[in-house]
């Protein structure tokens, strides 16, 4: 039975869903697809015999290859574990589990591991690819292993802590919200580690080597490093020394004590145990409120639009956002006190100092990416807690038009969000302010990040209304987002590395943004179609391929307009169906046009 009967009958039955060959054959087919789009890049028609061109790109495209494979790992184990374990409670199944003669080991890494197979199978089934880049030389069978290795146990801290914090918390944005949070504070803490904020030596190992050691993503950089760069001295570092290795010694033991700590706490966290404590707290509220005459107690008056003011005014997402907002606070203020660091202590507030562009900008990406993400889980989880609860059939019933449940859930989206959304942009003010860009370029950054919270937003309200099951709809909602911004990060990344004509790069990429549209419109429309969808999620993938090359030339004019253009234009696509078509968007019925 493996580790127990939950995953024993993930096992069984997803191999008879044609969706695991699919996923599998699709993943390695993408990342071959982006070796040969490389390859187009770097040297176009141009047969290449020379064995040291061979290996140069062997090592450049390994080197792209690995973080990518890492990042859809960490991220999809710790996002689908945690809306998994989350959808559970939600619908009030994890109590059934726990009635049954289950052991706590047995539900946790059973759910733990379930919930991770759509992640490790891919993972290992791209292990052939990487074994075939060896063959152009550059690149070594141990980097394989070590690049594979990271990948795996990176997964395996991400994914267990996606699982204790669903158990813990008993909403669902709460679980996705707190996961992406501590991840980014994992990545934050390594740099802090790395840039010696915490000294520049520990236990005669230099705050690098610690930093590799600690860090997920620069431990995926130095596995892409032959073994002999680890070296500090002439001598031999012993086996517990490289740094590699001792990222995967933490993260074993990190996976372990995670996991024990839930094992522990599990049945503490019963959800049967939270809705006693909610019933004693409701009876000692009426015992208070005889006590203290509740007929002298105004009451609350509720807004013309109740789905406003309930998102609003009420704790909608559990008490428990404010840990949330505060972990987003303590990741802003590391950002920010990285960004006056490298603006130059000696320059202070009122000189621009002498630091780059990119030096002052590092610590803004973080914050945007993030916003992005806890905005779409916000939305997306907004519709999909109402039908796990059945809410939403209420609300289906009532005399609310259309409009006021969608630009309602939006409304709350945003006021929620408005930390996410809005911080980040105080930085750009203060880049502003030390005339790193001029107030053009502010004004095209601070509207372009309004349109794409905008843009996953309103993805999100889509996808939670189309998909049935909670947790295929957090997977779509958050898997377009993170692919979204894989995509432009690698594309960047390769443009950049690959350096070619347009007409070569333009060539190269085309497979990628056919299929890139084929996928999004599989996303969003493929359950309600839409000629508004079709034609956006076929014109977006070539539109920010043009985003991305103006960017890099220096066009921001014109990257701002295709960007404000296409992204607004796939927002409104999905914002008319929703209201105009809100009954078949729904499920309540079918389109029989």
């Amino acid at each position: 039975m493996l580790v127990g009967p939950v995953f024993n009958r993930e096992v069984i039955t997803t191999p008879r869903s044609l969706r695991l060959y699919l996923m599998r054959a699709g993943y390695v087919a993408a990342l071959f697809g982006l070796v040969f789009t490389a390859w187009l890049i770097l040297f176009g028609s141009k047969q290449q015999s020379g064995l040291g061109d061979l290996a140069r790109f062997g090592s450049a495209i390994f080197t792209v290859l690995a973080p990518l494979q890492l990042a859809i790992a960490v991220a999809f184990s710790a996002l689908l574990t945690a809306a998994a374990v989350a959808q559970e409670k939600d619908r009030r199944t994890l109590d059934l589990l726990l009635m049954t003669n289950l052991s706590n080991t047995e539900l946790v890494f059973g759910k733990l591991l379930a919930s991770m197979l759509s992640v490790l199978v891919p993972t290992v089934a791209s292990i052939g690819l990487l074994m075939l880049i060896t063959l152009l030389g550059g690149v070594s069978y141990a980097q394989v292993f070590r690049v594979v290795a990271v990948t795996l146990a990176s997964a395996a801290v991400a994914g267990s802590l996606g699982s204790m914090i669903a158990l813990w918390r008993e909403r669902t944005f709460q679980s996705l919200a707190l996961t992406a949070l501590l991840l980014v504070l994992w990545l934050l803490g390594g740099e802090l580690i790395g840039a010696g904020v915490f000294g520049q030596q520990w236990a005669g190992l230099s705050a690098d080597h610690w930093a590799v050691a600690l860090s997920p993503l620069r431990a995926i950089f130095a596995a892409t490093r032959p073994l002999e760069n680890f070296a500090q001295s002439d001598v031999t570092p012993t086996w517990w020394q490289t740094p590699v290795n001792l990222f995967l010694i933490f993260s074993i033991a990190a996976t372990v004590l995670i996991n024990f700590w839930a094992i522990a706490r599990v049945r503490v966290w019963n959800p049967m145990q939270e809705t006693r404590q909610r019933l004693q707290e409701s009876e000692s509220d009426d015992v208070a409120a005889e006590l203290l005459d509740v007929t002298t107690v105004p009451s609350r008056r509720v807004w013309d639009n109740p789905i406003l003011w309930r998102e609003i005014r009420t704790w909608a997402y559990g008490k428990k956002i404010v840990v949330v907002r505060l972990a987003y606070l303590v990741i802003f203020a590391i950002c920010a006190v990285a960004m006056l660091l490298a603006l130059g202590d000696s320059a202070g507030l009122f000189s621009r100092s002498s630091a780059s562009l990119s030096d002052v900008t590092k610590p803004l990406v973080p914050l945007m990416v993030l916003g992005l993400i806890l905005v779409n889980a916000l939305a997306v989880t907004s519709l999909t807690n109402e039908r796990d609860l059945r809410a939403l059939d209420l609300l289906l019933v009532t005399d609310l038009s259309p409009k006021e449940i969608i630009f309602g859930k939006l409304g709350g989206v945003f006021y929620n969000s408005k930390e996410m959304i809005f911080l980040p942009m105080g930085l750009c003010v203060l880049l502003w302010y030390q005339d790193y860009m001029t107030t053009e370029n502010l004004v095209f950054l601070v509207l372009v990040s309004l349109v794409m919270n905008a843009f996953v937003a309103m993805l999100g309200v889509h996808i939670g209304m189309t998909y049935v099951e909670s947790r295929t709809a957090v997977g779509v909602s958050l898997g377009t987002v993170l692919f979204l911004l894989l995509g432009i990060a690698v594309c960047m990344r390769m443009m950049i590395a690959f350096q070619g004509s347009f007409n070569n790069q333009l060539s190269a990429f085309s497979a990628f943004m056919v299929g890139g549209g084929a996928g999004l419109y599989w996303a969003l429309g493929r359950r309600n179609p839409s000629t508004a969808i079709a034609f956006a999620s076929g014109l977006t993938p070539f539109v920010t391929f043009a985003v991305i090359t103006n960017y890099l030339q220096g066009h921001y004019g014109a990257a701002f307009l295709l960007t404000v253009a296409t992204y607004g234009f796939a927002t409104t696509s999905l914002l008319v169906p929703a209201i105009a078509e809100f009954d078949v968007a729904t499920g309540r019925t079918t389109d029989q046009s």
